[in-house]
């Protein structure tokens, strides 16, 4: 628990991948003193100090339900009606490649490379990152392995890499407009990838964040595509990239969708700060309305567009993004068996359904009162024909 921060986070997503229930912006987390007994639910972002024996004991009952679900939860990510959606892990280093790499997932969807360069005092050699990617790709050979070119700036600065003082560093200099200004750090980057790729049997894809226009998607797929890499695609995390996602998307061939950020510059709202956490909900109509743009964009160009943001970790929030025209989903590995339970009992024109439900909604309570809803009739009408004689 921490008093201060917002739902989408690094805490929060650093929590998330090791499976640690959290609750951030928690008001009165101080007060509580060691070894006093508390209930976290994390799904829900409820703290109770001093719970109820009745309380426990639900708690732990949800808890065994869960696990049993998610040991009968196994293979591809597929709807009802056998359309397949690929379900990827979100990995943030070397660290989590144990459990990742063992987890039932069809890839990588984000691999997260600045664990090479933050906290040290220069920047990583060659060998290093060639040495550090092959390590990823190998944990995942024949699966699929999305990298994420080095996203700092911002709230993760570079101790090598001086920036000038910014008013508003998240609207600055960060991502691909980094990578930009010091172009040997990119080219570098890139020739460590490929031929780490090389040297792999792993399905090695990679792409730009904080892409923001056509041009600045064609010069990073030229300079990925120069040192031989296959297939070369953007992140889209600002309006912008959504809004254009039609020409981006004849530029690369796949894109990739980051919630976190796309609500923060979509609502104006920073999401380390947790009293803004209503606007970060990724159950925003406005955020999802985005969502389907790009998707839209991505069949319309033949190009497939998932989601590795933390929206993707949400069961009954996947079955809208899927509805949404989204082809594959990338969370935390905790996640997995939850999002494959709740898409094997959709067809995809239940998730299209649902989909429409949130859209047409006023506001992210609303929208996720509605699906649910929807989907409970959904269950109903569904039992009510599997019990009629054939």
């Amino acid at each position: 628990m921490t008093e201060r921060g917002g739902p989408t986070g690094h805490t929060a997503i650093l929590a998330k991948q090791l499976g640690i229930p959290a609750v951030t912006a928690c008001a009165d987390a101080a007060g509580l003193t060691d070894g006093q007994p508390v209930l976290v639910d994390g799904a829900n972002g409820e703290v109770v100090a001093d719970p109820s024996d009745e309380l426990v004991a639900n708690a732990q009952r949800r808890r065994a339900a869960q696990a049993e679900r998610r040991a009968r939860s196994r293979g591809p990510g597929t709807t009802a009606d056998g359309v397949s959606v690929p379900l990827l892990v979100n990995v943030g280093g070397p660290g989590d490649l144990t459990t990742t790499s063992q987890a039932d997932s069809e890839g990588v969807g984000l691999l997260r490379t600045e664990f090479l360069f933050l906290d040290r005092p220069t920047a990583p050699t060659f060998d290093e990152q060639l040495e550090a990617y092959r390590a990823v790709f190998d944990a995942f050979a024949g699966r699929r392995v999305v990298v994420r070119t080095l996203d700092v700036g911002a709230d993760k600065p570079l101790a090598y890499l001086p920036q000038p003082e910014e008013p508003n560093p998240a609207l600055g200099v960060r991502g691909l407009r980094l990578a930009q200004a010091n172009p040997a750090l990119l080219d570098d980057q890139l020739r460590a990838i490929a031929q780490a790729a090389s040297q792999s049997e792993g399905d090695v894809w990679v792409m730009a964040p904080m892409v923001a226009t056509a041009d600045e998607a064609r010069s990073f797929a030229q300079a990925a595509r120069g040192h031989g890499l296959r297939r070369v695609g953007v992140m889209i995390e600002v309006p912008s990239a959504s809004l254009t996602a039609h020409r981006i998307l004849e530029e690369v061939d796949f894109a990739s969708i980051g919630t976190n950020d796309l609500a923060q510059y979509t609502f104006a709202a920073d999401r380390l700060a947790g009293e803004l956490a209503e606007l970060l909900d990724p159950w925003q109509p406005a955020l999802l309305q985005l969502i389907a743009q790009s998707a839209a964009a991505g069949a319309e160009r033949k190009r497939p567009v998932g989601v590795c943001g933390e929206a993707a970790s949400d069961p009954m929030l996947a079955l809208v993004l899927v509805g949404l025209g989204i082809t594959s989903l990338s969370m935390a590995s905790a996640c997995l068996a939850d999002v494959r339970g709740a898409l094997s009992e959709r067809t995809l024109e239940e998730c299209r359904a649902l989909a429409t439900a949130a859209l047409e909604a006023s506001s992210a309570v609303t929208a996720r009162a509605a699906v649910s809803e929807l989907a409970r009739e959904q269950t109903a009408s569904r039992k009510v024909l599997e019990s009629q004689p054939a």
